[in-house]
């Protein structure tokens, strides 16, 4: 039995990975607030939970996490694809508030999730993954974007760091930038004002040229290619490695 752990359910890629999941048969775990309509069924689980609010995880996650593996997965993939592009603007006009909140589910909550999930599945003898939903803002800095830039680079370290410290053979955690699809995320950049978010027509560039992929796509490409196939220990993956 396949089977992952993926945040961010509700709606994009996180929606389009369980549901491609889903379809290929695996055993889901969707964690975040809410879950799409889309995903359901008897292999469809939803740990209801705010990543915003990292230190309250395990006890809404553990559960799940020891039923997931008491099915005896021969393998276990977990996802941490939630992320929030909030706050926007430039730095000397950012909310502390928010700026807290991003960090929090952006790079905070991925580090818990990781956590958990080796607590969970200390056993070699089933196939783990780690699959660390990046950006080309963890290296490409774009103006108005700071928070969500460094929480993107944040977390491709974080994988460095699991990499270093485990590398048993059916042990591998990496990095994934997944190019630009049309998302909610995607939509809200385009929707900022110029003043407050410098790189908007970036964005809106984006959509205007036809460039944006569809995540059901996307999210195709990555089960099949990095999910289901090999992969390196440590490795960022670029949207043109799959």
């Amino acid at each position: 039995m396949h089977a992952a752990i993926v945040t961010g359910v509700s709606r994009g890629l996180g929606e389009a990975l369980a549901a491609a999941m889903l379809a290929r048969g695996f055993a889901v775990l969707g964690v975040g607030r809410t879950a799409s309509p889309r995903l359901k069924g008897k292999l469809y689980h939803h740990a209801a939970c705010d990543l915003a609010q990292p230190a309250l995880l395990a006890a809404a996650v553990t559960p799940q996490l020891r039923q997931l593996a008491a099915g005896k997965p021969t393998t276990v993939t977990l996802i941490n694809n939630a992320a929030v592009a909030t706050p926007t603007g430039l730095v000397g006009h950012l909310d502390a508030a928010a700026i807290a909140s991003a960090l929090a589910t952006n790079t905070a909550a991925p580090v818990v999730m990781a956590d958990l999930f080796c607590r969970s599945f200390p056993d070699d003898t089933v196939e783990r993954r780690i699959i660390n939903i990046s950006s080309g803002a963890a290296q490409t800095a774009i103006a108005g974007s700071a928070v969500y830039s460094m929480s993107k680079a944040a977390l491709e370290m974080l994988t460095r760091s699991i990499a270093a410290e485990c590398s048993t053979p059916r042990f591998r955690c990496i990095s994934v930038r997944p190019g630009i699809f049309d998302t909610g995320m995607q939509a809200y950049m385009r929707s900022r004002d110029p003043a407050e978010f410098p790189s908007v027509g970036l964005f809106r560039g984006f959509k205007e040229s036809g460039l944006l992929k569809d995540p059901a796509d996307v999210a195709a490409r990555i089960v099949e290619k990095l999910v289901l196939g090999p992969i390196e220990n440590g490795r960022t993956y670029s949207h043109t490695d799959f």
